[in-house]
């Protein structure tokens, strides 16, 4: 299930990627709802918030070794854990997601906009905000289950 759902996240990724890059020009805006959700044709070359622009390598290294330490989990602690395989493959679909962007482009492909100041991003980003997300509800789940069973 976990490699079903990364390959998922994968396909929808870069094919929406694809539409933004072309579709619309660099710089152009659509607005979906006003003052909420736009489209917006963006390249980041780092990590969000701007943050490590141009480090590259950094970015090769870090996702080879966090694709590494996922599949080791599916392997391993993933078994008969719906909610464990959910969260790692979203994880793993949106770390390769971003990878083949900078594989490829040399930069990652944004096009969420929301609420201004906020950063944008893109189907990979959100993979992985909630992949995260779900692995750590995953750990509060399994700790209380662990304390139920000791009492």
């Amino acid at each position: 299930m976990a490699y079903i759902v990364a390959l998922i996240i994968i396909a929808l990724d870069q094919l929406t990627k694809w539409l933004v890059v072309t579709s619309m020009e660099l710089g152009e805006r659509i607005p979906i709802i006003d003052q909420v959700l736009y489209l917006y044709s963006h390249r980041n070359t780092g990590a969000a918030f701007g943050i490590l622009q141009g480090q590259m390598w950094f970015f090769y290294v870090v996702t080879t070794i966090i694709v590494g330490v996922i599949i080791y989990l599916i392997q391993t602690e993933a078994k008969g854990n719906r909610l464990l395989k959910i969260a790692l493959g979203l994880v793993l679909g949106g770390a390769i997601g971003n990878f083949i962007d900078r594989l490829l482009r040399q930069e990652v492909v944004d096009f969420i906009d929301t609420f201004g100041d906020f950063p944008i991003f893109n189907i990979a980003d959100s993979a992985l905000t909630i992949g995260v997300g779900l692995f750590l509800l995953n750990i509060l789940i399994q700790g209380r289950n662990e304390k139920r069973s000791t009492r």
